[in-house]
């Protein structure tokens, strides 16, 4: 399979705190790749900078291919425009912890939104495109109402039409459950892992252990900025390698294997 991303030696920092110390991954094309790590690790910093919300300090990030920005004279630093920026962002989806929906538009106006304003649709081709992902979400029938009138799974759904509307070649989720009751966890979880099995590429940001076993196609546990080890789910969560994987693990509730129905502690 061909790479959608790859990422090589990303540092990132604020002021005198490194957050990221040299992330080199990539992921490709149909993948599910989950993010673990402690709070603090640079999980969600390392989602924002592969989507640009912030601003690597050094490092390379390609997408589909095409190496992101502009080679300066110094070492490891790139130069960005907003235009190439803006045309990733329609490529490289992410869907965020709050969702974000505007409260005065409807559903249907939330995920036409996108496609109207920067792919030039008309209205016509914006609604079918809508309602064509409200319907892959499982939540057409809601096209017409307003988000307050909506559960907290059903407006996460509409987060994830939303990004998907803009027929990105690759999805980001940072966190996207953690916000919500846990009994909508699932509806959300759900979605996810029907995306997955239809081939979206997609990089995972969560604490959900269950998720990470039984959809990923790999596990990638981050500590202090950096990837500290990683491999299929069944060699990361029930065999690690290191003490630290180990350790973290300890600390999350049980998850339950497909094969048995048994719970099993990771």
């Amino acid at each position: 399979m061909s790479e959608v991303l790859r990422v090589e030696n990303l540092h990132k920092r604020f002021g005198p705190l490194h957050v990221l110390r040299g992330i080199n991954l990539s992921v490709r094309k149909g993948e599910t790749a989950v993010i673990l790590g402690a709070s603090g690790s640079g999980k969600s910093t390392l989602l924002r900078c592969l989507n640009f919300l912030e601003m690597p300090n050094e490092g390379r990030i390609t997408v589909e291919g095409k190496l992101v920005g502009q080679v300066t004279t110094k070492p490891g630093v790139m130069a960005y425009s907003n235009a190439e920026l803006n045309a990733l962002r329609a490529r490289v989806g992410m869907v965020f912890q709050q969702f974000n929906l505007f409260p005065h538009m409807t559903v249907e106006g939330n995920v036409m939104i996108g496609p109207m304003k920067l792919r030039g649709m008309t209205t016509e081709a914006a609604r079918k495109l809508a309602h064509d992902n409200l319907r892959r979400v499982g939540i057409l029938e809601k096209a017409g109402e307003y988000p307050a009138r909506l559960s907290g799974g059903q407006q996460q759904r509409v987060a994830i039409a939303r990004a998907l509307a803009m027929e990105p070649s690759m999805m980001l989720f940072d966190e996207a459950t953690s916000a919500l009751d846990p009994e909508l966890v699932g509806e959300v979880l759900l979605t996810m892992r029907r995306l997955s099995e239809e081939g979206m590429t997609m990089l995972v940001v969560t604490h959900e252990l269950g998720f990470a076993y039984n959809v990923a196609h790999r596990v990638i546990f981050l500590e202090g900025g950096e990837v500290h080890e990683q491999g299929t789910p069944q060699e990361v969560l029930l065999h690690p390698k290191r003490e630290r994987t180990r350790d973290f693990l300890r600390s999350h509730t049980l998850f339950r294997l497909p094969e048995t129905g048994a719970e099993q502690q990771a």
